[in-house]
């Protein structure tokens, strides 16, 4: 069997790994491995990666589109009949009940398609319905609300590269692999890390697990769930009040000081102490320990946004930076301009800017459109909402694209609900998960190996002028579609536009993928067909840029203490609670631990989880748990046990892990099924997503729900002994 070797990279997360993969002579992948001479990533792959030939070649995967008979099973159907067959039922519910009714949830793996959210955007615009959702509003939409009140720095914060002290909050990127804007890079992170400890690198860590990152960390600070804003406005108060604060570059660039100090005044070490569990002493150790570095950043991982005051944490997120001076200055050489989607850098603020409140409302606890760099999506939090809530813009339709919401929604019985209520559901996915078994139609899409690509996403992630434009490498060699396929197939037969950055993208023949990007991606400083003909990723030294002056008579400002923050600093102040030591949780409440998320190492969400590979590693997603919180409960590692919220429960099996802190569990989302499979907890998870109350327990701003930090209670459960 004769084999070609092409250099590609991996898209089954957002790292985009560069890779070799050998092809055989039918164009089946039969092997990757890490592409050593890329400049960047040097050979790094992750376990998840390297499944990549099983991904493709699995029994389980869908060789055909599916479409459901009266009888409720599937049936396969040629994917260009099915999406006929969609397009005639779209032109009866638009004529119905208009284009609002017409909505598209883009789950984590759409962001890996380089086309695949740009299309899918311009096709809601080109029929006229805002009714666009997409994993980021249910996984940290705090970060564009916090950039919005806050304001950004036109020439970027400092690299990780050149730091000497970083401040990482509930972040963990030697497993997520995902730590954008300054912190541990998602390329080779754990060489990365090692590398720059080596060098000096000074890190602090708030986790209330002692993560992978923590344990080589300067100072972990052992947070209680939930505590980050308490925590951060402690460390906030150290700052201003032992004048460790870049003096000069708030005078000249910040405004909000004032306030900020005033909002955090009562926020002491001690208080920190006896609510957020952190000791007073290293309260003030992190301020001192952070503010005394020259350069260096603060970034937040997922958990800490899922949790209560989202917004708030990451505001702290930029303030504290902000408060040190951890910016690019004039005449600053700038790391990576951007390949592929170039900003101007200026010495100079865009000062805080609307991002919700305008646009399209929600007909759902008074919520709007969030803008997520400048564009549009309404809270996916909502999106079960507006399927159930009849009237005028009810949802009737759904293109569920790269997402599981069985799994992934907030109030897993409401999305289930949410998703019978649909008259037509759409999903584009490689296998039938919780959420495709339930659809109209399931679409057969090609996988990552199998399209082009370019690395649009992570372009400006990079410590270096860094690009890399794949082809397709193998041939799934059946009827298979890119998802941005699916949308230009309804755009082709309704007659609509899809308006993109660069133009429309003609709707009369289908263009190529790289003519696709030309319109997405229309000011990239170099030409993306010279990046696709480039043998894997390459670094383009001639595009370096430094920090250029202000604008003449520019005297925007960034605002570390915006008015809505500090009412939020002194509404938590205001907060009853049982302090440390004496009971866990809230004032009153009856729950004995807080459910946190996590992720682990060997998936990424709901994917891969039915690999060999993958299954070797572990079939569930455990509850871990303090030894001490087990030996208290009579459980032990392996048992199961009923984790029961005020709103719902969940099976789950647990393992002692003296990584996390008494009154703690942990537990990885995306994982199992509906109730009917809760049996199976074993084999395929638990789903706690059901745990969580998205009506009552949610942002005001983005509707997120509180999806970490959930209060809970453990029981032990019984198992029925096996037949003999």
């Amino acid at each position: 069997m004769s084999l070609t070797t092409h250099k590609t990279y991996c898209r089954i997360c957002h790292a985009y790994c560069a890779m070799e993969a050998d092809v055989d002579s039918d164009g089946r992948l039969v092997a990757v491995r890490g592409d050593t001479s890329d400049p960047v990533y040097g050979g790094y792959t992750c376990i998840k990666g390297r499944q990549m030939p099983d991904l493709t070649n699995h029994p389980e995967r869908l060789r055909s589109s599916l479409k459901r008979t009266s009888s409720g099973d599937f049936e396969e159907i040629p994917t260009e009949q099915a999406l006929d067959e969609i397009a005639d039922r779209l032109k009866g519910l638009i004529a119905e009940s208009g284009p609002r009714a017409i909505a598209s949830y883009l789950g984590t793996h759409s962001f890996q398609n380089s086309a695949q959210l740009a299309v899918a955007r311009g096709w809601h615009t080109g029929i006229e319905s805002p009714s666009f959702y997409t994993s980021v509003t249910i996984d940290q939409p705090a970060k564009f609300v916090a950039m919005a009140r806050h304001g950004l720095w036109s020439a970027g914060g400092h690299s990780f590269e050149s730091a000497d002290t970083i401040l990482v909050v509930g972040n963990n990127p030697l497993v997520s692999a995902f730590s954008p804007y300054g912190g541990i890079p998602s390329f080779s992170p754990s060489k990365s890390y090692r590398d720059a400890k080596k060098r000096g690198l000074k890190v602090i860590v708030i986790d209330p697990r002692r993560t992978e990152v923590a344990r080589r960390a300067d100072l972990h600070l052992a947070v209680k769930p939930g505590e980050d804003p308490t925590l951060l406005a402690g460390i906030a108060r150290v700052i201003l009040s032992e004048g460790l604060h870049d003096e000069a570059f708030c005078n000249a660039h910040v405004d909000g000081v004032d306030r900020l100090r005033d909002a955090v005044e009562a926020f002491t070490p001690e208080y920190v102490e006896s609510r957020a569990g952190v000791p007073a002493a290293q309260v003030v150790e992190a301020a001192r320990l952070f503010a005394g570095g020259t350069r260096g950043g603060v970034s937040c991982g997922t958990g800490p946004n899922m949790a209560p005051r989202g917004n708030v944490t990451e505001h702290f997120v930029l303030a504290i930076a902000t408060l040190c001076g951890r910016v690019n200055r004039e005449g600053d050489a700038v790391p990576n301009p951007g390949i592929l989607s170039p900003t101007p850098r200026k010495a100079q603020a865009i000062p805080p800017f609307p991002a919700w409140g305008i646009g399209a409302q929600s007909r759902v606890r008074g919520l709007s459109e969030i803008f997520i760099g400048g564009v549009g999506e309404m809270p996916t939090a909502a999106l079960a909402d507006e399927i159930l809530m009849p009237g005028d813009g009810q949802v009737r339709a759904l293109f569920c694209m790269g997402g599981n919401p069985v799994v992934a929604w907030p109030n897993q019985e409401k999305a289930l609900r949410a998703i019978a209520e649909l008259d037509l559901l759409v999903c584009a996915d490689i296998r039938l998960s919780a959420t495709a078994k339930l659809a109209d139609y399931v679409i057969a899409p090609k996988i990552h190996i199998e399209r082009e690509d370019v690395n649009i996403l992570t372009d400006s992630w990079y410590s270096m002028p860094y690009a890399h434009y794949t082809q397709a490498v193998a041939d799934p060699g059946f009827d298979a579609i890119e998802e941005w396929e699916i949308y230009w197939g309804m755009a082709h037969r309704l007659g609509t536009p899809i308006p993109l950055a660069g133009g429309e993208l003609p709707v009369d023949a289908k263009p190529s993928k790289l003519d696709v990007m030309r319109r997405v991606l229309p000011r990239s400083r170099v030409d993306l067909a010279e990046i696709r003909e480039a043998p894997g990723g390459q670094v383009y030294d001639d595009v370096a840029i430094t920090v250029q002056p202000a604008d003449p008579g520019n005297e925007g400002k960034l605002d570390v203490g915006p008015v809505d923050v500090c009412n939020d600093l002194h509404e938590i102040r205001a907060e009853t609670f049982t302090p440390d030591g004496a009971g866990y949780g809230e004032d009153g409440d009856s729950f004995s631990h807080r459910l946190i998320s996590r992720r682990l190492r060997h998936v990424y969400n709901s994917s891969g989880q039915y690999l060999d590979a993958i299954r070797k590693e572990g079939t569930t997603n455990p509850a871990f748990m303090n030894p001490e919180d087990l030996d208290a409960l009579g459980i032990a590692t392996g048992d199961l046990v009923e984790i029961r919220s005020e709103h719902a429960s969940v099976p789950a099996v647990v393992e002692a892990s003296d990584e996390i802190r008494r009154g703690v569990i942990s537990m990885a989302h995306a994982w199992g099924d509906t109730p009917n499979e809760d049996a199976k907890v074993r084999e395929m998870g638990a789903a706690t997503n059901r745990l969580v109350d998205d009506a009552t327990d949610y942002d005001p701003i983005t509707g997120m729900a509180r999806q970490s930090a959930i209060p809970v209670n453990v029981f032990a459960v019984a198992e029925a002994a096996p037949p003999a």
